[in-house]
């Protein structure tokens, strides 16, 4: 009878975990490369929601991915249920615009924005660049095919009257791979539009001597005045070696997206980890140390917000 009554027990405890792992669901990030700070922004949420999987049988991924454009059609086409997309790419896929002309995604869904992304131009001291004008001509990383910075740089050589043929090299190099080919005098120049301070920016004036550009002039101003998912943005000096001086120039929000298609729970869930935890989070980046509830819920978003996020932003009494 004891060897029943212990059998019994096994089997028991058998079926109550695999009852626990059949209740166990799972989510997917998209973030960007692994030197930027939309990876560490998914791997920052990944690791709050994952603190309380006990709870509510809920993990979390957040693997490398090409950059916002990816992500929003990698959620569109159900291969991921949340990504980090810049403002302006957000506001383009839900109205079908710019690159998502013909091609919107009426069911994306606003979460929360993160930090602020200036748009970003180092230069090797030795390339003659001392404004973006300078770069016609010479060798530029442009960026990788589906990434924000790709596109933005595509909107701003639009608006001012060029394209990428007015460069001597336009490469499509990765965020992780852009900073060693200016090491290297493989181009003259990077773009990034990203979070601050930057590994990949830290990597690249601390290896060459390089210069971060302002961008700036009419062009600019019009984008701005234009387009309310644009703001003009400083980068701070001191940041990186030898960039003691502000450089001036415009940027976006990174935002954290869905789909109306993931269910209201699991997106309150992943709300509720990262606000819950919201101290927790700041310190998980230097580009989140000023991060604010008022504004993350607010700025940025153009899309429709999530039920689940609406659900615990009304909850914490921050939204009717």
């Amino acid at each position: 009878m004891k060897y029943l009554k212990l059998a019994s027990m096994m089997a028991a405890a058998t079926l109550t975990a695999q009852v626990a792992v059949a209740q166990e669901r799972f989510i997917t990030i998209g973030t960007g490369g692994q030197t930027g700070v939309y990876f560490v922004v998914g791997q920052s949420i990944c690791r709050l929601v994952n603190r309380g999987t006990a709870e509510h049988n809920l993990k979390c991924t957040a693997p490398s991915t090409g950059g916002s454009i990816a992500n929003i059609n990698a959620i569109k086409a159900g291969d991921m249920d949340m990504g980090v997309a810049q403002s302006d790419w957000q506001f383009h896929a839900f109205n079908g615009s710019s690159e998502f002309e013909g091609a919107g995604y009426d069911k994306l869904r606003a979460v929360f924005s993160v930090h602020g992304e200036p748009f970003t131009v180092v230069a090797r001291a030795d390339s003659g660049v001392a404004t973006f004008d300078d770069l016609f001509g010479k060798r530029v990383n442009v960026g990788n095919p589906g990434s924000g910075q790709r596109a933005t740089m595509d909107v701003v050589l639009g608006a001012m009257g060029k394209s990428a043929d007015d460069f001597a090299l336009a490469s499509e190099l990765k965020p992780a791979e852009q900073s060693a080919a200016l090491g290297d005098n493989k181009v003259d120049a990077i773009i990034y539009t990203v979070g601050h301070p930057n590994g990949s920016i830290q990597e690249a004036t601390s290896t060459v001597d390089a210069r971060l550009v302002d961008v700036t002039g009419e062009a600019i101003d019009k984008l701005v005045s234009e387009r309310p998912y644009y703001a003009k943005a400083t980068i701070p000096g001191g940041l990186y070696s030898g960039n003691d001086n502000d450089t001036q120039t415009f940027g976006v929000k990174a935002t954290f997206v869905t789909s109306a298609d993931v269910a209201d729970d699991v997106v309150y869930t992943v709300v509720k980890a990262v606000f819950d935890n919201f101290d927790r989070f700041k310190g998980l980046h230097p580009a989140f140390a000023n991060l604010s509830e008022e504004e993350m819920i607010a700025d940025g978003l153009s899309a429709p917000l999530h039920p689940g996020a609406a659900q615990y932003y009304k909850e914490r009494g921050w939204i009717e």
